[in-house]
Order: structure tokens, then C-alpha cells, then sequence
């Protein structure tokens, strides 16, 4: 029989279903798992638990693995009941500290659900523990993390991408079947890429931000990271939906069944190859593997287009402009007054204000909030942020020119493959620079997804982004299915978990 840990999302709950297997000892499967496994991830943190998973409750776990089981018996089964599934520590949980990766969060005890994890639980899945991420998701490598440096089960001396790191690590390396992300500007889909996975940024409004801790409330978006297009479908289809009362962002769009065309052939398929995803600053072993999967898409009928986005470099001077800017004002209310770290015998209130978040805050959050205070700031704020919000428009308008000659848009989901641990920490522009190709897809709000494509240097996964036009989730799911289809790269796993 095969091992709980190497089915599927979709076989799981078939499983589960056919009372093959109770939830309850699934539960216990992966819990074992994570406490065996996890420490290969990461080095202990004091305060937290080692590697990709920062917070366990088997208790909790357990009672929602029963609960499960009952509906299971009962008729009354959820389409995922069972399933086990782990949350980036961005989401808020009534079982689990959240605290985003920030000792400006240490032991937060939040009293509600995020409306992501309320919508999946809903479906019968049970939340296994809380998932390591880059501080209030800044950071592309999870090294900045306030807990531990995760690492890829691929090769431990490397990133697992970030800011999403821990989530994808821990599915990789067949800790959790699935697990939540947020993709701000690429926190999905490069660190599905790095450990060779699948995850879906969704169009931005789709998933409900109610519950997320907010980075820059303008781009952040929720999304599932599992193994397989067919997974992310399921799960993209239990966590979307309109959320009117509590996210003001949230779209006035029914929850669809993305898994409606997974089947649909992709013959006659137009796909947009960018120039600008195809210059000299991609790797090598990078460009081999992602040229080959479109060869294989159009081996499937699939025809390439090329075209132009030549506003793609501009993305990264508009994203760092504008998402510290929303950061600053985001993470203002972290002031030791109402919840969270607060600085002992302060000399008065100011006192109190800057040694908190001096304390509290990790040297890439400060550096974003001075950023964002800066462009903000009297004198500056037309000089920078208007100008980016005027170009960010632009960047919106040249997807949509693109996809009148194309249905989707293909191409690399970073330059190179994960990078060695340290390797870039102490120049944060080459870690920018590394999110060149995630950028202007989330500055438009379009949906991007990453699905594992092949292996670069080091025998280190590369993965192959597919861009869509608004709320086309589905196409794109459709296309990366039919890809997987044909192909088993989504298969492989990293030789230190087998």
C-alpha cells in the first residue's frame, strides 16, 4: 500500500472516504512525520519549534481529526474531509500562536479563524500546525524569519523561497499534504518553484484577506501550495469566495469549482512567450528546463506567441516603492500598546514606541518600513509613489494588450534555482532583483501559477510560471494539469525525505 504521506490531496480524501483509512490516524501520520522530519529543515529556534512548522497542537489537532472522522460516518463528509493540511504563520488561528514570523508577535494568541482557514475547516480539513515564514512576509529566501532559517529538503545548504518558505518546504518534503501561502509579490509561486511544487496566486480579491496579516493590503493575496495542479484546484476551490462583511477587498465573485476543466485538452492553446522572461539575466540551466516544458505544451497542440511586457524591469523599482509604503502603514498599529512585544520600563510613551518595535521588528522589516515612511513622506510622495501608482497602471495595461494575441503567459518563475543559505543576505537588492519575473503579475492582481518543470544545477528544481488574465484560475489550472499529465517532474520528491 502507499505511504499516507505519498498520496495525493485528491487520493487522500478518496481514502478517507471509503474509510480506507480514519482521519484520526492519518492525523497522527503526519504529526509523527513533522516531529521526525521537520528538524532536517531548520535549525532549532528558541521559543519555537525547529524547521518549516513553528507551532504544533496535537490536541487540537486530534479533536478536529474526530470531529472528521464522525462526519465521515455520519454522511455529512466535507469534499476534503480528513485531509490534513498546514497554514502559514501569516493566518490567524484560534489553536495555534500566530505571530508572522516576528518576535513582535511571540505567543499571539489570536480569538478568531482567518476566513482561508474557516473556509478550508469547513471543508473537513484538519490543521496540522503553523508553517515558517519570512517576518510579516518580507523576504524572498524565509531566512528572515525570527524563529529559524528553513531549508530546502532539496539540499539543506539552500533557500527554500520565501516568503512562503516554510509552506513549501514542508510539502516537498511530504510533511503536510498541502499547505496555505500568501503571494504579495511572488511568495508562492518562487518558493513552490525552489522545491519543486505547485501553488496558485489566484486573481487578487478572490481569496479573502480577513484574518491575514497584512504586508501591503494592495497585493497580498492567499493561495494553496500541494503537489499537483489537480490538488490546487480542490483546494483553490474550497478557500475562494466573496467575503463582503469582513474584507473590503474581497469580489463580489461566486466560488467556482476550479476543477471544472482540468480535463479540457489544450489543443489550438495560445501562449505568450515575453521577451523581456528570456534575456541574459536567466540562467542557463534555468532557461533548458523551461524551454523543454514548452516543447512538451506544444506537443500537446499548444502554439507559442511571442510577445512584449516591456515594462517588466520597472517592476521592481514600483514593487519596492509601493509595497513598504503600504507596509509602513500596515505595521504602525505594532506599537506595544494594544497586543503584542512590548518593551519593559520604557521612560515615557515615545520611549515606549521606538524601543518596542526596535526590539521587536527584524532588520528587513525596519528596512521596508523606512523605505515606505521615506516615500511617503512630505516632498516625496509625489516624486515616488504617485509615479509608481502611474506605472503600475501602465504595467496592468501591457498584460492586457498581451492577452488579446495570447490565452496564457509562460516563462521562468525566477532567474536561477534556490540559492546557498547566507548567500545573498547581506545585499537585499540581489535578493529584489531575484523576484524579477513574480512581480508584474501580482502589481496587475493577475492570477500566476508555478508547477515543477525539471531540475537545474545541482539537481535543484525549476519551476514553469503561467500567467492568466483575470479570474481565469480554472485555464490556467486546466493547462498546468494537462502538463502534469504528460509529464512526472510534480512527482519527484527530494532524496532526503524518501
Amino acid at each position: 500500500m502507499t505511504a499516507l504521506h505519498d498520496l495525493s490531496v485528491a487520493a487522500l480524501a478518496a481514502e478517507l472516504r471509503a474509510k480506507r483509512v480514519s482521519a484520526v490516524e492519518t492525523a497522527q501520520h503526519f504529526l509523527a512525520r513533522a516531529a521526525q522530519h521537520t528538524a532536517r529543515l531548520g535549525a532549532p529556534a528558541a521559543g519555537a519549534s525547529n524547521g518549516a512548522f513553528v507551532a504544533l497542537n496535537e490536541d487540537a489537532t486530534l479533536a478536529q481529526a474526530r470531529a472528521a472522522d464522525a462526519r465521515l460516518a455520519a454522511g455529512t463528509a466535507g469534499r476534503l474531509e480528513g485531509v490534513p493540511i498546514a497554514h502559514k504563520d501569516i493566518f490567524v488561528t484560534r489553536d495555534f500562536p500566530t505571530t508572522a514570523g516576528s518576535k513582535m508577535l511571540s505567543n499571539y494568541r489570536s480569538p478568531f479563524d482567518a476566513t482561508v482557514v474557516a473556509r478550508l475547516a469547513s471543508e473537513g480539513m484538519v490543521t496540522l500546525g503553523k508553517l515558517n515564514c519570512d517576518e510579516f512576509a518580507m523576504g524572498s529566501g524565509n531566512e528572515n524569519s525570527a524563529w529559524s532559517a528553513v531549508r530546502n529538503p532539496w539540499d539543506a545548504s539552500r533557500i527554500p523561497g520565501g516568503s512562503s518558505g516554510g509552506s513549501a518546504a514542508a510539502v516537498a518534503a511530504r510533511l503536510t499534504p498541502a499547505a496555505t501561502g500568501t503571494d504579495t509579490g511572488g511568495s508562492i509561486r518562487q518558493p513552490a518553484s525552489f522545491c519543486g511544487i505547485t501553488g496558485i496566486k489566484p486573481t487578487y480579491g478572490r481569496a479573502s484577506r480577513y484574518g491575514m496579516i497584512a504586508y501591503a493590503s494592495s497585493l497580498d493575496q492567499a493561495g494553496p501550495m500541494a503537489r499537483s495542479a489537480e490538488d490546487c484546484a480542490l483546494l483553490l476551490s474550497a478557500l475562494c469566495g466573496p467575503d463582503p462583511d469582513r474584507d473590503s477587498t474581497s469580489l463580489d465573485v461566486p466560488a467556482e469549482d476550479f476543477s471544472r476543466d482540468l480535463q479540457r485538452p489544450i489543443q489550438g492553446l495560445r501562449i505568450g512567450i515575453p521577451a523581456e522572461f528570456f534575456g541574459d539575466g536567466l540562467a542557463a540551466d534555468v532557461r533548458g528546463p523551461i524551454e523543454a516544458a514548452l516543447q512538451a505544451l506544444v506537443d500537446q497542440g499548444a502554439v507559442l506567441v511571442p510577445l512584449r511586457l516591456p515594462r517588466t524591469e520597472l517592476a521592481i523599482p514600483v514593487y519596492y516603492i509601493l509595497a513598504p509604503a503600504e507596509a509602513s502603514s500596515n505595521l504602525s498599529r505594532f506599537d506595544g500598546v494594544k497586543f503584542g512585544h512590548r518593551t519593559k520600563n520604557p521612560a515615557d510613551l515615545i520611549d515606549m514606541y521606538k524601543k518596542t518595535r526596535a526590539e521587536g521588528f527584524g532588520d528587513e522589516v525596519k528596512r521596508r518600513i523606512m523605505i515606505g515612511t521615506y516615500v511617503l513622506s512630505h516632498g516625496y510622495y509625489d516624486a515616488y509613489y504617485l509615479q509608481a501608482q502611474k506605472i503600475r497602471r501602465m504595467i496592468a495595461s501591457d498584460f492586457q494588450q498581451a492577452f488579446t494575441q495570447c490565452d496564457v503567459i509562460a516563462g521562468p518563475v525566477a532567474p536561477t534555482v534556490a540559492w546557498k543559505i547566507g548567500e545573498k543576505s547581506d545585499d537585499p537588492v540581489a535578493n529584489y532583483l531575484a523576484d524579477i519575473f513574480t512581480l508584474p503579475a501580482s502589481l496587475a492582481g493577475l492570477p500566476g501559477l508555478s508547477l515543477p518543470c525539471g531540475l537545474g544545477a545541482g539537481g535543484m528544481p525549476v519551476g514553469l510560471q503561467l500567467i492568466g488574465n483575470y479570474l481565469s484560475e480554472a485555464r490556467l489550472l486546466n493547462v498546468a494539469h494537462q502538463y502534469q499529465t504528460a509529464t512526472d517532474w510534480h512527482t519527484r520528491q527530494p532524496g532526503a525525505t524518501a
